[in-house]
């Protein structure tokens, strides 16, 4: 086997067996710094040993063995804890493997796992996206609107909190689930936009990987808590969302707005889902939440079969709705690109510029800016606002884009 290909090999095992080993071990030796490093050390001997002793047939056994016996070397190593040795040596006996639970998906009993009521929502959803979603500090970091090093020492912190309060790393039971279906849904949203539009210039611009997997926990959370609103406005949500993927980038790899793209192409068979579960939440009279009023705005959009017939009057009607309820500056932000096109640009731009204290980091706030500045013929300050976007975003489709609108500016 050569070199690549055992980095390949190593690479898929990462996304995919990360978080299962760092969880056996947290719940073998109850020291989730133990876990990850000895996980971390797993994985550096495979790169060391598969490009030249091939990769094993399953990998994700050898992964886990390798990082159980790391754990123990450490632990004895260490010499500290008479119980985490007593615990080591548990690694070699037969005991019967732990209850499931309420939940037969091992990643999704992760995900409630972690997203344990001790923590502050903000927290439990960081470390959750960190520890099982896969995704780096700064990706998690872009999702909150902060810098990388504040997301690092929140994460710090989380882990030092956990480890202090003895708080247990246990399988949630049925009647855990809705105190930690808030963070979960977090979790699931956040890892779905990751996706959705990729934060990192490393990566492809849209994550199909985690598009799909966020699509596929969200169903299985459906399927376990089927009466519960904000979860299958959630999934209708995803599902009109990833209806639109494949017209997202062009061919030349520059991302498509909303309004250009070949609604054609959209995949109707999920638009059809998507509607069929937010007409389903409609009758039941209920008051909607945020997923739910963000699945009937991607509802509006979705039913235009063309970009004129989109009803912008309902959908700024949704959007008031969702910031009695969700005061976010982003909310504020696309309730305003909303607005430019029921009220104009000029209405729309004093919304805008009024978010400048919150967003004036996040690149989406500048693009906004950009589109808004050159509808109304301002192209000096309107090339000015791209650049500030160009630098701050890292996703390259959104960069190729932007980039041309500037410099069709005079």
């Amino acid at each position: 086997m050569s070199a690549t290909d055992a980095r390949e090999a190593i690479s898929r095992a990462h996304q995919a067996e990360w978080a299962r080993v760092v969880a056996a071990l947290t719940r073998r030796f109850g020291d989730l710094d133990i876990a990850e490093e000895a996980a971390a050390e797993a994985f550096a001997t495979a790169v060391e040993r598969w490009p030249a002793d091939g990769v094993p047939p399953n990998p994700g056994a050898w992964l886990t063995t390798t990082a159980n016996r790391k754990a123990v070397d450490r632990i004895r190593r260490e010499n500290k804890r008479d119980d985490k040795q007593k615990e080591a040596r548990m690694l070699y006996d037969d005991a019967p493997p732990e209850p499931l639970g309420a939940i037969d998906d091992e990643r999704l009993r992760l995900i409630f796992t972690c997203c344990h009521p001790a923590l502050a929502m903000q927290t439990r959803v960081a470390l959750t996206l960190r520890m099982v979603g896969g995704l780096t500090v700064p990706e998690i970091a872009h999702a909150f609107l902060v810098r990388p090093t504040a997301m690092e020492q929140r994460i710090t912190r989380a882990k030092a909190k956990i480890k202090a309060a003895r708080i247990p790393y246990r399988v949630p039971s049925a009647e855990d689930l809705p105190a930690r279906i808030c963070g979960v849904l977090a979790v699931l949203f956040l890892l779905f936009n990751e996706g959705y539009l990729a934060t990192s210039p490393d990566t492809g611009p849209v994550r199909h990987d985690l598009t799909a997997e966020a699509i596929r926990l969200t169903r299985l959370v459906h399927a376990l808590m089927p009466d519960d609103g904000e979860v299958t406005g959630l999934l209708a949500l995803m599902l009109l969302t990833e209806a639109r993927r494949t017209a997202r980038i062009s061919v030349s790899g520059e991302l498509v707005p909303l309004h250009e793209q070949d609604r054609g192409a959209w995949d109707r068979s999920l638009i059809d889902e998507g509607h069929r579960l937010v007409r389903e939440r409609l009758a039941t009279g209920v008051a909607p939440g945020r997923y739910q009023i963000l699945a009937a705005i991607n509802a509006v959009h979705t039913f235009a079969r063309d970009v004129r017939d989109t009803d912008w009057s309902q959908i700024v009607a949704l959007y008031d709705q969702l910031v009695r309820l969700d005061h976010s500056p982003i909310v504020a932000l696309n309730r305003a690109i909303a607005v430019a096109e029921l009220d104009g640009p000029e209405v729309a731009l004093a919304a805008v510029d009024r978010l400048e204290h919150h967003l004036a980091a996040y690149h989406a706030y500048h693009a906004t800016r950009a589109e808004l500045l050159r509808r109304l013929g301002r192209s000096h300050q309107s090339r000015a606002a791209y650049g500030k976007a160009i630098e701050l975003t890292g996703n390259t489709a959104e960069t190729t884009y932007l980039t041309r609108r500037r410099d069709q500016l005079r």
